[in-house]
């Protein structure tokens, strides 16, 4: 039986983007959209379900290189269009929950560009995960969604 280990984070990250944020926010909400960038580095399959409603719950599983499956699931618990997205969700490495964490994006215009707040409240289990690296993967799908949003 592996040592069990529980570790609480949160953090919280900022990026402006030179885009309105009723675009920014369809990245979140629109499905096609969001396969453009929201994926793991190196992802080889992709399984890609999103029901984007209070209520509603997504689904995206990838597999890297190594064969290692690495699965989102979500539920969504509030939405204000243009302004705040609510949503928790679990993280999976095969079979395994290595996190829980609540989620909340916050959108906001300021002058031609939109300024996103994301901020994650978060339980690590068993030693999967650490949150440097959820904060840095947080990090580095912005700058995903960054590069989308201008092409």
């Amino acid at each position: 039986m592996p040592k069990r280990s529980t570790i609480y984070a949160d953090f919280t990250v900022e990026k402006t983007f030179k885009a309105p944020v009723s675009r920014v926010y369809q990245m979140f909400a629109d499905k096609p959209s969001k396969e453009r960038w929201f994926r793991a580095p190196g992802d080889v399959k992709v399984d890609h379900t999103m029901d984007f409603r209070v209520g509603g719950s997504e689904f995206n599983s990838g597999q890297f290189s190594d064969g290692q499956v690495h699965t989102f699931k979500a539920y969504y618990y509030d939405i204000v269009p243009n302004e705040r997205i609510v949503y928790s969700y679990d993280m999976y490495l095969d079979d395994k929950r290595i996190s829980v964490s609540l989620t909340t994006l916050e959108f906001s215009q300021e002058d031609q560009t939109t300024k996103l707040v994301l901020h994650e409240a978060g339980v690590f289990l068993d030693g999967y995960d650490q949150p440097s690296n959820r904060e840095q993967g947080s990090q580095e799908l912005l700058k995903a969604l960054e590069l989308a949003i201008k092409n």
